[in-house]
């Protein structure tokens, strides 16, 4: 019955996205074509080959963070701070697939830097979370005691923990996302649910814009954010696993 509920839902889901993405995605399809044929008229020196395979260098050079800016190129995902982030998003299993290792020494360093780095950040998780819910029941038990409540002092802190984190880890950043990548509300607060759920689709990934400057801060202060509210998210979906069984 289980596996039927899941298959079920994961079917609806299905359905929701194909009804509401599958138009778009014709859409755009059908607008790069109208690209792509007048560009090839209007510019009769251009032949169909080789264009097609400047497409697919643009495309593989973006992959590897490089961008063109005039006559130049714009690199910068593999700096010092691009890699830490990087190695955030490895172990921490989001994986957003916007830039992966294109050497094989980096390919093999990658597959035993997760290897460790997967367990030791599920135990940091684990102990935050748990520090977290330590912090939750002692200041229950503290107004227990000062107001000799007793449910309703439970309840009232962990109402109290859960829009503090709300707050702290999906509705307040997106508003430093909107100030330093450009994005809406609506798209910083899609990428925050993404990212600390680990889903990591890629399409929307901080610091890589070419044309914005970022402080030197922006990526670490976003990494301590993505694992003090992975450990968050945890505990919420740790009650919905409970609720659920």
């Amino acid at each position: 019955v289980l596996l039927l509920v899941y298959v079920g839902y994961v079917g609806l889901g299905a359905g929701v996205l194909q009804a509401l993405e599958r138009p778009a995605e014709v859409r755009a399809a059908q607008h790069l074509l109208r690209q792509h044929w007048e560009l090839l008229a209007n510019h009769t020196c251009l032949q169909g080959p080789g264009l097609q395979r400047l497409i697919e260098g643009i495309i593989q050079a973006y992959k590897s963070g490089i961008t063109l800016q005039g006559n130049t190129t714009s690199l910068g995902r593999w700096d010092f701070s691009g890699s830490f982030f990087f190695s955030i998003s490895a172990i921490t299993t989001i994986g957003y697939g916007n830039l992966s290792p294109s050497t094989a020494a980096g390919r093999i360093f990658c597959i035993l830097f997760a290897l460790f780095g997967i367990p030791l950040n599920l135990v940091l998780l684990n102990e935050i979370g748990q520090l977290m819910l330590l912090g939750v029941q002692h200041c229950a038990r503290r107004l227990e005691e000062v107001f000799h409540w007793q449910k309703k002092a439970s309840l009232l802190i962990k109402t109290c923990a859960l829009v503090t984190g709300l707050l702290l880890f999906l509705l307040l950043p997106p508003l430093l996302f909107s100030d330093k990548e450009g994005w809406s509300y609506e798209e910083g607060f899609y990428y925050s649910f993404i990212t600390l759920s680990t889903i990591g689709f890629g399409d929307y990934v901080i610091g890589m814009n070419p044309d914005r400057t970022y402080p030197g801060w922006y990526k670490n202060v976003i990494s301590l954010w993505i694992l003090f509210g992975m450990a968050w998210l945890a505990l919420v979906i740790k009650f919905c696993i409970n609720f659920l069984e």
